[in-house]
């Protein structure tokens, strides 16, 4: 299965990420990450997606999503013309014995301690799925009590921008 990355420029509408989630679902392909949020421009918004494609070409689905009447533009992110991140948090269990070694993990992550209780610490990280995931191996041993994560952030590489003809 290969993953693929779209950066979908929208109008800040209600109703818009539904109707881009629901497109995705009648066409069976599964999103496997999705991030919202305003854009530098005012009135639009920036939805990236991760969607697992196995086998069905995303062609269709970038072309069924122009068509939507609040979609402004589809742009495929390639991994190698794009900059992509992820951001967690995660709460690890800690006491006296184990917080030292915990926050070793950290230092060498690069990562960021937010919140220091008796009994547990929580954790910033922010970078690629695979440092993440590395992290997160890392961290089970002392037991990981909750974890959350936003969606994959991600923009092109280089100085054009996604809505720079909307800025003209």
């Amino acid at each position: 299965m290969s993953k693929h990355v779209l950066s979908l420029l929208v109008e800040d509408k209600p109703g818009i990420l539904t109707r881009v989630a629901a497109l995705f679902a009648r066409r069976g392909f599964n999103i496997e990450s999705l991030a919202v949020g305003t854009t530098e421009v005012e009135g639009l918004s920036r939805i990236t997606v991760v969607v697992g494609v196995e086998g069905a070409p995303l062609e269709q689905v970038t072309k069924q999503l122009n068509k939507l009447i609040n979609v402004i533009k589809v742009v495929e992110l390639e991994a190698d013309q794009a900059v992509q991140r992820d951001h967690m948090l995660i709460k690890v269990r800690t006491d006296a014995s184990t917080r030292s070694q915990v926050l070793e993990a950290v230092t060498l992550f690069r990562a960021r301690v937010i919140d220091v209780v008796n009994d547990a610490v929580i954790i910033e990280v922010t970078g690629d799925t695979a440092k993440c995931a590395a992290f997160i191996k890392v961290l089970e041993p002392y037991g990981i009590k909750e974890l959350v994560q936003s969606g994959v952030l991600a923009m092109g590489r280089g100085s054009k921008s996604i809505s720079e003809k909307i800025l003209k």
